[in-house]
């Protein structure tokens, strides 16, 4: 029972890999506190995890709003949080020109101002305990352009350089960062990113179980793994768009992810 003081914060943890990220570390005996933006849903999911014994805490935050992502990190205050999960993220799906600037803003600020805010918090905490683990929700997005999700796919790229690059600097402190890339995974995402037309979704039996993700992204986590793609198809995805041109890999996304038309 190592592991029964220890304290888990994690972003999105109501609903998809977050949800299923929950579960585990409440079976590893860890008390959770969860941020979400809906507190009905927040208080759902804290009476199903509860259900195991241990402290499940609720913050509700709307990590899009720069404030409340401090806001977060005051109310945490000096606690002692043993692992940082950097799950909320979204996206939005449409031609660039097309799409709302302020929704792809709150995009921006939601997948990577709220990242880097609540990574710098804690890491300074962890560093100076000398212990610490942080697991960023990256995507197989990170490593390839993406026509009709080209602001979601680059804030990817940036959560994987970021988390890359800080992991360096830490790494004689007892601190890792591990970044977990998914690819097309069978979670809300793609219905709130309004992107229930694209080939890419409609193809229900090629999407992973957030569950199987999430389990990878706990092992790497745990083992102190700098990242892990999750699922064999998204690596050879990463592995061949590695050896095409830029450009080609996004032409390939263009096609992939463009609505289906319908007769």
């Amino acid at each position: 029972m190592e592991n029964q003081q220890k304290t888990v914060l994690i972003t999105g943890g109501t609903s998809g890999i977050g949800k299923e990220l929950a579960k585990l570390f409440a079976q590893d005996n860890y008390n959770l506190i969860i941020v979400a933006r809906d507190q009905q849903e927040l208080e759902s999911t804290a009476a199903e995890l509860g259900s195991s014994g241990i402290n499940v805490e609720t913050i509700a935050k709307d990590l899009s709003n720069i404030d409340e992502a401090f806001a977060l990190c005051q109310e945490i205050g000096d606690r002692k949080i043993d692992v940082l999960v950097n799950d909320a993220g979204q996206g939005v799906y449409g031609l660039f020109k097309d799409n709302d600037i302020e929704r792809e803003l709150d995009i921006v600020h939601l997948n990577i101002c709220a990242t880097v805010i609540l990574t710098k918090y804690f890491v300074q905490q962890m560093v100076s305990r000398g212990q610490g683990r942080i697991l960023n929700l990256g995507s197989v997005a990170g490593k390839l352009p993406g026509p009709w999700q080209a602001v979601y796919h680059a804030t990817k790229a940036f959560v994987l350089s970021f988390t890359t690059a800080v992991r360096e600097e830490v790494k004689d402190s007892g601190v890792t960062l591990t970044a977990l890339m998914p690819g097309v995974t069978d979670t809300d995402f793609f219905n709130k990113a309004g992107m229930n037309e694209s080939k890419v979704v409609q193809d229900k039996e090629a999407m992973a179980d957030p569950a199987d993700v999430a389990k990878a992204g706990y092992e790497a986590l745990m083992a102190g793994d700098d990242r892990v793609i999750a699922g064999f198809k998204n690596k050879l995805e990463v592995n061949a768009a590695n050896l095409m041109p830029d450009s080609a890999v996004a032409h390939n996304l263009y096609e992939q992810q463009k609505p289906v038309e319908h007769e």
